[in-house]
């Protein structure tokens, strides 16, 4: 089968998901391969995220699972604190987990403990100083990397990505339980 372009499409660069898209049509005219169209280029954007987002971290010598947590707490506004179920919450770990991570951060000068005043058996967990400015350029970083991720696309077409992207993910953040 061979792919007849447009007028309109000739002009459209050409990339790895189009040469698979052509070749399943090619082997499997039977099956409607469009979903590809989005879903492989989804893919394929997300490994190049993560890769951005590895190398904003480490440049600033923090692992994922340090910034989910050391954001977590900047999200949370003065005084840059919450209690650990809330940070549980927020990074989709489980408590011997968040307490392990927790431990490591507070070795590392990144966070600390203290007592909750308004529960006696509770405790918070809040940024230091040194973990503000850490996750503070580490995320600055990483906002500039994901800019030159998008940069082939104009302000309105990153607005109309982002508009079909949440039509796409509502249904299942409202069925995740994990959704955040």
């Amino acid at each position: 089968m061979t792919v007849h372009r447009s007028g309109r499409d000739l002009d459209r660069p050409t990339d790895e998901v189009d040469r698979l898209v052509t070749a399943w049509r090619q082997e499997r005219p039977d099956l409607d391969v469009e979903p590809l169209q989005v879903l492989s280029r989804v893919s394929r954007l997300a490994r190049h995220l993560d890769r951005a987002r590895r190398a904003a971290f480490a440049e600033h010598d923090l692992e994922i699972w340090e910034f989910d947590v050391l954001t977590a707490l900047r999200r949370a506004g003065e005084p840059y604190e919450l209690s650990p179920g809330a940070l549980l919450r927020a990074t989709l770990v489980t408590s011997g987990t968040m307490t392990n991570r927790i431990d490591r951060l507070a070795a590392a000068g990144l966070v600390r403990r203290r007592p909750d005043p308004e529960d006696r058996r509770g405790v918070l967990v809040s940024l230091t100083d040194a973990g503000r400015v850490r996750v503070d350029s580490a995320f600055a970083d990483l906002l500039r990397r994901e800019r030159e991720l998008l940069a082939g696309l104009e302000k309105h077409e990153q607005q109309a990505l982002a508009d079909l992207l949440r039509t796409l993910l509502v249904p299942f953040d409202a069925t995740d339980t994990g959704a955040h």
